[in-house]
């Protein structure tokens, strides 16, 4: 046995020696070839001009000390998580019994017109484009819901949840439990799933829609939501519904999370004058001093807007966007007018909004009372499709309760 593999075999816990090695023997194959690279290049090297001989050895050391370091964490970190190699691994929505202790609902939406039976409870930040999304569609629809308007910074109301993000639903089974879901474009598909055809248990339907893991170009280790951006019929396409349609609605749905989303950060945020001013309208428009005490209502307000600066300078660069990332914004934005214009129609789902037109409204409505929104009704063509959306999802919501439930106890 060799040195390396009597030093890895004594070094793991009795038993597991097999194991660990065929691991590291799958997952370091990257880091050996780099090492055979390195060795090949040393070697090549020879046949040119003579190098000294203690470059080479140093070469050839610092090749075979980096290998070996490489093997070694690779092996540690799937050593410690045992699923880091899996792929296409799928994990269901959670099931919760009740009402986790302590969820502290700010405000309720009740609509009397509400036919679709569902009870809701969304955990949002007020300002959080992809909440913005989800309260656009449920409001559009006309449906009861109740909110949870969750620190930005603290965090205190999903503290019970594995899941540390909004927006976040958990959505009444008949059997009286909640599903939850994560994903405003995975909660809007699953709902609308529902609204179709009601036969089917909003809970049964959710399990369409399972976590799934993947590797990015990279060789990350991602999660996402399976069929997100599908609606799931349950023996046919209901009537009016055309594949086109359907083709039409998740390619602008998926352009509003995969490209317009990323276009706010960096125009919002752009100088810490602006973050501030962003800030301060986030907290009028999610009411922060009515929800949270002053001391965590000025902490979220100077902490975020602090860290949101610094955060856009690294999206600017990670979306490869330029210095003048207002006209980002506007293109986009001319984009979206554009196809309007070239189908002639009010909406992007024609007559009536669809979920495209729900999604892209959703996340501009985050940032209405920011600077970047009032360039950019000035600089587009935007301001009279968003006021059409705008009127329509307000007519068609339920009658706001401001009240503040405090200390709901848990289901036992």
């Amino acid at each position: 046995m060799s040195c390396f593999r009597l030093a890895t075999a004594n070094a793991l816990p009795a038993g597991s020696g097999t194991r660990a090695l065929r691991l590291l023997a799958n997952g370091s194959h990257r880091e050996l070839a780099f090492a055979r690279r390195q060795f090949a290049k040393a070697v090549e090297g020879g046949s040119g001009p003579k190098k000294s001989n203690g470059t080479f050895k140093l070469g050839l050391l610092g090749a075979v000390v980096g290998a070996a370091t490489g093997s070694v964490y690779t092996f540690y970190t799937r050593w410690t998580d045992g699923n880091s190699h899996k792929e296409h691994e799928e994990t269901k929505p959670t099931r919760v019994d009740g009402l986790p202790s302590g969820v502290r609902i700010t405000k309720r939406y009740v609509n009397p017109k509400d036919t679709s039976g569902l009870d809701i409870v969304l955990f949002q930040f007020q300002t959080c484009p992809f909440c913005c999304k989800v309260r656009a569609f449920l409001d559009y629809m006309g449906i009861s819901y109740s909110v949870v308007e969750v620190d930005a910074v603290l965090r205190q109301d999903i503290r019970w949840s594995s899941v540390k993000k909004v927006p976040m639903v958990l959505i009444r089974q008949q059997d009286g439990r909640y599903v939850q879901m994560v994903d405003s474009s995975a909660i809007v598909s699953l709902i609308a799933t529902y609204l179709q055809d009601k036969r089917t248990d909003i809970g049964e339907l959710a399990q369409f829609y399972p976590h799934t893991s993947f590797f990015d170009d990279d060789g990350k280790k991602k999660l996402d939501i399976l069929n997100k951006y599908f609606l799931m019929y349950r023996d046919h396409t209901p009537k009016g519904v055309t594949k086109e349609a359907e083709e039409l609605d998740r390619k602008w749905r998926t352009w509003a999370d995969s490209h317009l989303v990323h276009l706010i950060s960096p125009n919002c945020y752009q100088t810490i004058g602006e973050s501030l001013e962003t800030f301060e309208w986030f907290s009028q428009a999610g009411e922060w001093d009515v929800h949270f005490p002053k001391w965590e209502r000025d902490m979220m307000v100077y902490c975020g807007a602090t860290a949101m600066w610094a955060i856009a300078k690294i999206l600017k660069r990670r979306h490869a966007l330029t210095d003048d990332v207002r006209s980002h914004m506007y293109d986009a934005l001319d984009q979206w007018t554009a196809e309007l214009k070239k189908r002639n129609t009010k909406f992007m789902g024609g007559k009536q909004p669809s979920l495209a037109d729900l999604s892209v409204f959703g996340v501009l409505s985050s940032m209405e009372g920011c600077q970047t929104f009032k360039d950019s009704l000035q600089n587009t063509g935007i301001g009279k499709w968003f006021y059409d959306v705008k009127a329509l999802v307000e007519k068609n919501r339920g009658q706001l309760h401001r009240e503040r439930i405090e200390g709901i106890a848990a289901v036992a």
